[in-house]
């Protein structure tokens, strides 16, 4: 049998280790690995969590923009990560991802295309397929929900209309406001998207449901129908 290795935590003074550091100095005492590490909450026979953790971080080039990328299958990729450890990984940055987007939007009130734009480059950024969104909104314009509708391939989504109104009713929305990412990083909208566009606004307008916007966004920045006057 091979001897434990010392550098196991255990093995640790009290001060070094995550969870002992992060209850005396707090969370922002800790580095990336370390907080990782936390949730890891063990290593392999031969690596400490901490090490492991380095590992994962390496996989996504040390940026947390990078990592939050991975799937779980690419995380599971490393030595000693197995599903469970991939799973928890992928649902703490989504948990930050979410934080961040609340953040964002801190009253769920929309004023302007601008506070949609930023809500979702926060919610979707890490997204490598496109994603379309809607948020359907009351009479004061406060969100009462936002739901994914569909998620497509790298060059695009279908979203059935019907989906979107039976929801629309559903949530007793007045407005709704829909929204996906571009992955490939262009703002420009397709005349799919246009065709898609008009065909929800058309099939709303029999209900009283008014399509208050369709905002595109990427890294690059966002595009909005309403502001171009499309609507």
């Amino acid at each position: 049998m091979l001897p434990v290795q010392k550098t196991s935590i255990k093995f640790w003074s009290t001060d070094d280790r995550p969870r002992e550091k992060l209850r005396n100095k707090g969370p922002e005492s800790l580095s990336h690995s370390e907080l990782i590490a936390i949730l890891l909450q063990k290593g392999t026979r031969h690596k400490s969590a901490v090490e492991l953790a380095k590992e994962i971080l390496q996989l996504g080039s040390n940026n947390l923009s990078e990592l939050g990328r991975l799937s779980i299958k690419e995380l599971m990729k490393i030595n000693g990560i197995g599903e469970a450890k991939a799973i928890t990984i992928a649902a703490a940055l989504e948990l930050g991802r979410r934080r961040q987007a609340n953040e964002i939007l801190d009253k769920p009130i929309i004023t302007d295309s601008g506070s949609i734009a930023r809500y979702l480059q926060a919610l979707l950024k890490d997204q490598d397929r496109e994603v379309f969104m809607v948020m359907f909104l009351n009479r004061a314009n406060k969100i009462n929900h936002t739901e994914i509708i569909s998620r497509g391939g790298i060059t695009g989504t279908v979203a059935d209309p019907r989906v979107i109104l039976k929801r629309a009713l559903e949530e007793d929305a007045v407005s709704i406001v829909l929204c996906h990412n571009h992955p490939s990083g262009s703002l420009k909208p397709s005349r799919a998207d246009e065709a898609l566009t008009r065909k929800i606004k058309e099939a709303a307008r029999y209900f009283d449901i008014r399509v208050a916007d369709h905002v595109i966004v990427s890294e690059a920045g966002f595009f909005s129908f309403a502001d171009q006057g499309l609507l």
